[in-house]
């Protein structure tokens, strides 16, 4: 009799698994479409950005793809288009699971998603046709700016209607960091905008308000998304608990009370009052309690499983993210130290730092969610597993050789520019064969993007034979947790 009812609880569960994830359907693939072709396009901007430094005279003919343009064309498209798009479908997929309530209004998540494209559609052509504004992290003009914070207020309004009519029950690690992103990212997006783009505020005020901006958006609007994404993922797929709930709310908590502070570091020797400076640097340190908490935490549910990355691609990206997190977060806290600042800062070392933590540890996560969710929203699964495999070795070689060659050729130009009998143009000779082998790499993250790209357009075409279970690495294995209807 037990046995029955438990059975038919999960008969329950399940179907309700299915209709929540039938509602959320055309909102996810239209955000993660949108973001793949945002992908494709932020790539072709990253090349020609790279083999510009290698050859400066490349293309030199065409007026609006010069440097200065096609290198905020990267960034924009790729954190809004790609990045962006991705976390906020990811997101909502997981507020709709973890709230247990299937989508109402999908046409408002729609709109959204319409209205965020185009923002960002004007907003990269505005750069390249020489309108931008040279703002690092905000030189979309001011009408593409308002575009974005009005789709976005769509669907933070949703975000917190839903988890506002959860079903009753514990709230889950993952919703923390939801619900903190959906409700920071405004918050920083019009301050930011309104104190440097509609409103300006003056002198040395303008850096301050940048780089706190710049370096929220990374700690206080992805790292809560890709958090939120590992900690539901890893023990969903390995059909474990997460090791430490107190260790996940300590890691929660020290996050939100340090990082806002941490941005100023960026400006050590620059016209602040030392106390500002003083203050990022200690809060910077003290980013070690949330970064060591979390990667306990993941490390601990990971342990005596580790078999599972053989097998699951979800398990692969989503673990490679995790443990690139914790490596930049520590690179973060060491660049942040003035004696090791003075070598690193204005150099390609801190290039390679932000392609570690928006590529090794978002993007990557991201891949692994897309992975996870697309066959649960579309109703068919991965049709290669061979596909995948080349994806992830492709980008995950890719970014790690970038990330190498930076941080050495980084050094070695820091080290030159502090010496006095090395002149600056000898200086930026150091960096030619650094700079030569990272568009090297990011030949190859284009065709692992290219691979992606295929693979997600054979998703949605239903190509292929229908598979009732997930495409996995390996066959034959007896591990069920992340099964189509889980």
């Amino acid at each position: 009799m037990q046995r029955a009812a438990s059975a038919n609880t999960a008969v329950q569960d399940r179907l309700e698994r299915a209709r929540i994830d039938a509602s959320m359907r055309l909102p996810v693939v239209l955000f993660y479409g949108s973001a793949v072709l945002w992908l494709l396009a932020g790539t072709v901007f990253a090349l020609l950005a790279s083999f510009k430094m290698n050859n400066p005279h490349f293309l030199d003919a065409w007026g609006w793809l010069t440097f200065g343009r096609v290198r905020p064309a990267h960034l924009n498209a790729v954190a809004y288009g790609w990045a962006s798009s991705a976390g906020i479908g990811t997101a909502l997929w997981l507020m709709a699971r973890l709230c247990r309530v299937p989508l109402q209004h999908a046409k408002l998540l729609i709109g959204a998603a319409i209205f965020w494209n185009i923002g960002v559609l004007l907003g990269v052509l505005g750069i390249l046709a020489g309108g931008g504004r040279s703002i690092e992290w905000l030189e979309f003009p001011n009408y593409a700016s308002l575009m974005l914070f009005v789709a976005f207020g769509l669907i933070a309004v949703w975000a917190v209607i839903m988890f506002r009519f959860r079903q009753p029950g514990h709230v889950y690690v993952s919703q923390w960091y939801l619900l903190a992103a959906f409700l920071w990212f405004p918050w920083l997006y019009s301050t930011a905008n309104l104190l440097l783009g509609f409103e300006p505020a003056q002198g040395g005020a303008q850096g301050a308000v940048n780089w706190w901006y710049g370096h929220n958006i990374l700690g206080l609007w992805f790292t809560p998304i890709g958090l939120a994404t590992a900690y539901y993922l890893i023990p969903k797929v390995l059909g474990r608990p997460i090791h430490g709930y107190y260790l996940a709310l300590l890691g929660f908590w020290t996050l939100a009370l340090f990082y806002s502070w941490n941005g100023m570091h960026h400006l050590i020797g620059g016209p602040l009052p030392a106390w500002m400076v003083s203050v990022s640097v200690v809060t910077s340190v003290l980013m070690l309690i949330p970064v060591v908490t979390t990667a306990i935490n993941f490390h601990m549910t990971v342990r005596g499983h580790f078999d599972a990355l053989k097998w699951s691609p979800t398990l692969r990206f989503t673990v490679f993210g995790a443990v690139c997190y914790t490596v930049v977060s520590l690179q973060g806290i060491l660049m942040s130290i003035p004696t090791l600042n003075v070598v690193t800062h204005f150099t390609h070392y801190t290039v390679g730092h932000a392609h570690l933590g928006m590529y090794a540890f978002f993007t990557m996560t991201m891949f692994g969610a897309m992975y996870y969710i697309l066959p649960r929203v579309v109703g068919w699964e991965w049709p290669s597993a061979r596909l995948i495999r080349w994806h992830f070795w492709l980008v995950a070689i890719g970014v790690s050789l970038m990330v190498v060659v930076l941080t050495i050729g980084g050094i070695l130009q820091g080290i030159a520019l502090l010496d006095p009998q090395v002149t600056f143009m000898a200086t930026l000779d150091y960096t030619k064969p650094w700079l030569l082998m990272r568009s090297g790499s990011g030949i190859l993250l284009t065709a692992g993007h290219i691979v992606f790209a295929v693979s997600f357009a054979l998703l949605l075409l239903k190509a292929g034979a229908k598979r009732t279970e997930p495409t996995r690495f390996e066959t034959g294995t007896n591990h069920q947790p992340d099964m189509l209807a889980s």
